[in-house]
């Protein structure tokens, strides 16, 4: 009647949730309309995954209505909380997923190679942010120098703003390598080169033209975090 098995109902009693009306001579459990239809109402708050003790405890209270809201908000939290870890898993799954489409040889360690990058993905996206913010100041004032000279004659402030600028760029780049690492696509080792090999390499947006420094393999290796 209520859709669920012997042993279940049977569960229910062992958990004091759902006590029979009754029990034969034989000692079989009785059930009347009544334990029908609180059968009903434990299922369906099974169905929302509320735990056995909080059904119990909501059964059991004279005014259900005082605590039913806070089983259902400590309920909600749960699920809140399940669907955001389920949907990480998701993101990781797909994350590897696109990893492996990159790859143009797989084995076992690319899989530890995607996950280095994907556990490290936001503080690499954080440096990224901070080379923007940096560097967008820069920028702006060398168009500005640079319109200034097309336009009004004037040359001193693109040569200040080269004399700054140089620099500048250098203690940026020094701080943006400082915080990255390349993974060998050889043999997997995460390492730092030196300033001037990564300064002066080849690149794409998310690879390096580097020598590895452990089984010196010369290639694009992947970009991932290397901070403390």
């Amino acid at each position: 009647m209520c859709g669920v098995t012997v042993r279940t109902v049977q569960y229910y009693d062992t958990r004091g949730i759902l006590t029979p009306s009754a029990l034969t001579e034989g000692g079989r459990r009785l059930y009347d309309e009544e334990d029908v239809r609180k059968c009903r109402i434990i299922c369906f708050l099974r169905e929302l995954d509320l735990p056995i003790d909080a059904i119990r405890q909501l059964l059991s209270e004279e005014d259900p209505g005082s605590v039913i809201s806070i089983l259902l908000d400590q309920q909600e939290q749960v699920l809140r909380e399940e669907i955001e870890g389920r949907r990480q898993k998701l993101e990781r799954l797909e994350d590897l997923r696109r990893g492996l489409r990159g790859l143009g040889r797989f084995s076992i360690e690319s899989i530890g190679d995607i996950a280095h990058i994907v556990e490290n993905r936001n503080k690499l996206k954080k440096l990224h942010r901070n080379l923007l913010i940096f560097g967008l100041p820069v920028n702006v004032l060398q168009w500005v120098t640079i319109l200034l000279w097309i336009f009004k004659g004037v040359w001193w402030p693109f040569a200040l703003w080269a004399v700054i600028a140089v620099p500048y760029g250098v203690w940026i780049s020094r701080y943006y390598f400082r915080n990255t690492a390349y993974i060998c696509p050889q043999c997997h080792t995460v390492f730092k080169p030196t300033f001037r090999q990564a300064f002066f390499a080849r690149h794409t947006p998310k690879t390096r033209k580097l020598t590895c420094v452990k089984c010196g393999h010369h290639g694009f290796c992947v970009e991932t975090w290397g901070g403390e």
